[in-house]
């Protein structure tokens, strides 16, 4: 199968070359086609010895369909359960055990791996029949895969687990189950001193769901077996920090641990971070394993509170991280290898969380699309029954917790957690779907908490029968000790040793915690080039508002480029004049718009060696559709981009991501993309600015606040459309006032400019181009978040000339009045009006209505965090005379309790203080919404504000 998979990517590269016109998804970062897979349908004699037996058929369908129901999954045996009448053979009237049946095309008795059709005319006894699939279906791992579509999955399924050959891969020998145990007691020892060191610790321990780490430590082993080169690896808290600090897995050195329980900081003093609590650690060793070819490595991201958060975040780096391979010499030129040959994303779940939390089917519906799987996922819940006191039953309307991964129609693998070995083999298990198909597959852990939520609650005030039987029972590490030393595979003399020796070596970690120092490697690798924004870099070293000025011929190129129609390819008859007004203002130099800026800043980072990919849900052609970055024949529907067309691939690489109708789990996958490596350029556009309320988790959690808990960089660009226009209380406002209040912007004159994110509001499409490109030509990068606008973006007033793109210009954080340029003419200011966004444009029509272009001045504040300081104040310097007689105003056109009024005004009067002046307010009255509804009344509104601001007073 892999030579077809190669044959094909081979002629679809030859087609794509030969046509010069790309399908859309071959626009995609690191997108290769899994390769094409399909079972062989059922041959004649098979497909009449199905129809001879149809009851036997239908009994053994019913136990791959219903065999879970029955299985014995819950280690407490608290589930209630009804018999499964559907198991029963009598009920297809097959009432005979000893009645033998030719089983060819029914049952499959070859090796898992042989695809040929027939399986012989070995007949089996109705006794054997039942025995053997009993076994399968209804043991401690419980399989759902009869849901899917795909009839080569399900015959997959049906071949891997019914076949009587064992997979030598698959043995459990001595060896493995000795690393369990070790796993096991470890686990145990861990949580047990953590008890006794530390009695008040939150640590949300992993008593009762142990088998997690062989979980995880099978799948590790399988999968870098199978050549898998990195894991990114996302989990909440449960178990967190017995997986991080096992020695032979995660590595985290426990007296780093133990040094953050005491309260010291994770992070070296002179970083002047905040950090973050124990159950959000990271880490990312490198493990070996024996049969693997090379080391992998295993990415734990850090993680917020919010529950499933972090999934789409590891998403977005798995892609990212892919894409970053697929462009090595390595990779770059070898078709065989596609996406998830060499990385793999892991998802662990609590299961109150997976079926409660919104961002799970929102990532789970980006998991097969072209622009955003990632190769598939492999999904660990540790299922406890419960969420934090409300039981199953009050928790999900569903049987299972994983019943939501039947949407995207994943399998799903129930295995009882009080047995280790199941749960290693059915990890084996899912790591060979997903290697095979490329796609989620689900593991249901069912386990049980020792303790409630945490250690410090008393879980039996809601609980009572469930937690009367939990402190009945033996520890799993014990259950499973007792196993090995009755088989005599462990000496039971060594068990006590082993977990002394263990416990000597925490007591003797947390010892050295008087001489730990911690240590902060976040530019190594790919960030090597880039320097940390703050202390303690020297301020010289940071290089915060490049030249980002081009050539103007080279500019005019890029442009050109940017509309190039293929020959033979047909563009839509209205498109004509888009690519008639792009390359009609780019040669006279003047009347350039958004679209083209874009355009001009896009195609100039790619030739500079930068990915840039914008994600959304209409970012192709643009929600206005101003933009028409990618072109769709209007013939065969086939698409070209024209940038890529134009640029080598081993330079820098264009994606229109057109995603979902989420924003949640977009924005979550591009923020991961964003810590891959510095020179991608990820965006994301909501398709109005309001939309980046259904994103709020993923804006408080990582884009505002990462840089400071976990010393992570990213460069995000958030484009959100912005503007009062008469759309009402939604589409109307991105609300600036939310954005503002989470930065850490300072109150008091800072030239340092070092703040956790900019927040711009910008007027020109020149303004545009050019803090695009300082995004990725500094030598550090901030999340950046664009209050874009929509009236603007054809507005004849609001378009650039070619020469303020030129050499040596760059982006001005305030833009002074052109029609203020020398001291002559300020003599008769009477008022300085301080403004941001496209509010502008109205005040300067409503100024030269009103014939007071000579008395007014109009300030624009492009970039409002972090606060200009010296730009304003230079500013207010050249507007303002010694007598200071012309008043200073704010103006925007949100209400008084929004837009940048309240960030704003602390900052200009702590400038002004010295004057003895005070910055006053023009705007809308305080209101409970954005915008109103009524056309007349937002007229109105309008109206007033423009008039008072430029009404002045004698």
């Amino acid at each position: 199968m892999r030579g077809i998979g190669s044959q094909l990517v081979q002629v679809r590269a030859i087609a794509v070359r030969a046509t010069g016109v790309r399908k859309y998804h071959d626009e995609s970062f690191g997108y290769r086609q899994a390769r094409p897979f399909e079972l062989p349908d059922y041959t004649p004699s098979q497909l009449s010895n199905r129809t001879a037996n149809a009851p036997l058929l239908r009994y053994v369908d019913s136990l791959r369909m219903h065999g879970h129901r029955a299985a014995k999954i819950d280690p407490l045996d608290l589930l209630q359960r009804e018999e499964v009448a559907a198991l029963n053979p009598s009920r297809y009237g097959l009432d005979d055990p000893e009645r033998r049946f030719p089983i060819d095309g029914i049952i499959w008795n070859k090796p898992a791996e042989d695809s040929r059709t027939d399986s012989g005319s070995e007949e089996w006894s109705m006794r054997q029949i039942t025995h053997h699939l009993r076994a399968v279906y209804v043991g401690r791992i419980a399989y759902e895969y009869m849901h899917g579509t795909s009839k080569t999955e399900r015959l997959w399924f049906s071949h891997l687990l019914e076949s009587t050959s064992e997979d030598p891969g698959a043995v459990m020998t001595a060896g493995k189950r000795k690393r369990i145990w070790e796993l096991l007691v470890r686990s145990e020892v861990f949580d047990q001193f953590l008890q006794t060191k530390f009695p008040n610790l939150k640590r949300y321990g992993l008593e009762g769901g142990e088998s997690m780490l062989p979980a995880l430590d099978s799948l590790f082993r399988v999968a870098s077996i199978a050549g898998i080169e990195h894991i990114i690896l996302a989990m909440p808290h449960r178990g967190r920090l017995n997986l991080l600090t096992e020695p032979t897995l995660l590595k985290y050195p426990h007296a780093a641990l133990f040094h953050k329980i005491k309260g010291k900081s994770e992070i070296p003093e002179e970083f002047d971070a905040d950090g973050d609590v124990i159950s959000h650690l990271f880490a990312s060793p490198s493990l070996s394993f024996e049969g693997a070819s090379a080391p992998m490595k295993v990415n734990l991201l850090p993680n917020p509170s919010h529950l499933e958060a972090v999934n789409p975040v590891a998403l977005g780096l798995a892609r990212a991280k892919q894409y970053t391979l697929l462009k090595s010499p390595d990779y770059a030129s070898d078709p065989e290898c596609t996406l998830g040959d060499k990385v793999m994303c892991v998802q662990l779940h609590g299961d109150a969380s997976f079926t409660g939390q919104g961002i799970v089917m929102e990532a789970f519906g980006l998991s097969n699309l072209p622009h955003f799987t990632s190769g598939g996922s492999v999904h660990l819940v540790v299922n406890n029954n419960i969420g934090y006191t409300t039981p199953a039953s009050s928790a999900r309307s569903s049987l299972y917790c994983s019943d939501v991964a039947k949407m995207i129609n994943a399998p799903v693998l129930h295995v009882n957690g009080d047995y280790p070995e199941d749960v290693a083999r059915a990890m084996e298990v899912a790591f060979k779907y997903r290697n095979h198909f490329r796609k989620d597959i689900v593991v249901d852990l069912m386990v049980y908490r020792r303790w409630g939520h945490n250690e410090l609650d008393e879980p039996a005030f809601t609980q009572p029968l469930m937690y009367q039987t939990i402190r009945t029972r033996k520890s799993v590490p014990t259950l499973y000790e007792e196993r090995l030393v009755e088989s005599e595979i462990l000496p039971a003399c060594d068990t006590q040793n082993i977990r002394d020796a263990y416990r000597t070596h925490l007591d003797t970690q947390l010892a050295a915690v008087q001489s730990h120092q911690p240590t902060a490697d976040m530019l190594g690798g790919k960030w090597s080039g880039l320097v940390w924004p703050g202390p303690p870099t020297s301020p010289s070293v940071i290089v915060h508002n490049p030249a980002t000025g081009l050539d103007l011929d080279t500019l005019r190129r890029i442009g050109h480029h940017s509309v190039e129609v293929p020959e033979g390819f047909e563009i839509h008859s209205r498109l004509r004049r888009h690519v008639k007004h792009r390359l009609e203002s780019l040669e006279r130099g003047a009347g350039i718009d958004w679209a083209t800026a874009e355009a001009l800043a896009w195609g100039s980072l790619m030739r500079e060696g930068h990915d840039i990919r914008i994600s959304g849900q209409d970012v192709g052609r643009g929600t206005f559709s101003h933009r028409h970055a990618m072109l769709v024949d209007q013939n065969t529907e086939s698409v070209v981009v024209p940038l890529n067309a134009a640029i080598s691939p081993d330079q820098g690489r264009l994606e229109l991501a057109n995603s979902s109708l989420s924003e949640l789990a977009v924005l979550g996958f591009e923020f991961g993309m964003s810590w891959e490596r510095p020179n991608i350029l990820p965006i994301w556009e909501a398709q109005f600015g309001d939309f980046f309320n259904g994103a709020q988790v993923m804006i408080d959690t990582f884009v505002s606040s990462a840089e400071a808990k976990w010393l992570k960089q990213s460069g995000i660009v958030i484009l959100l459309p912005h503007g009062l226009d008469g759309a009402g209380p939604e589409h109307s406002s991105m609300r600036l006032e939310r954005f503002l209040q989470l930065t850490n912007d300072s109150y008091e004159f800072d030239a340092t400019l070092n703040i956790n994110m900019q927040i711009a509001n910008l007027t020109t499409p020149a303004q545009y181009f050019h803090i695009l490109r300082r995004q990725q030509l500094r030598n550090f990068r901030k999340p950046l978040v664009i209050a874009t606008p929509k009236g603007l973006l054809r507005a004849p007033a609001a378009a650039s000339n070619l020469a303020d793109f030129a050499p040596g210009s760059m982006f001005q954080p305030v833009l002074l009045d052109p029609l203020f340029v020398s001291s002559s003419t300020r003599t008769n200011l009477k008022r300085i009006i301080l403004c941001s966004g496209k509010i502008y444009y109205d005040l300067a029509a409503k100024r030269e209505e009103k014939n007071v272009q000579t008395n007014v001045a109009l300030v624009r504040l492009e970039e409002l965090a972090p606060f200009p300081w010296n730009a304003v104040s230079e500013a207010l310097d050249t507007y303002l005379s010694s007598d200071g007689q012309a008043d200073i105003v704010w103006v925007q056109e949100e209400a008084k309790n929004q837009g940048p009024w309240t960030h704003i005004s602390a900052r200009v009067d702590n400038l002004l203080a010295r004057r003895g002046a005070k910055l006053k307010f023009i705007g809308r009255r305080e209101s409970a919404v954005p915008a109103v509804g009524v056309g007349e009344l937002f007229q109105k509104q309008k109206a007033e504000v423009l008039e008072q601001a430029l009404t002045l007073m004698e």
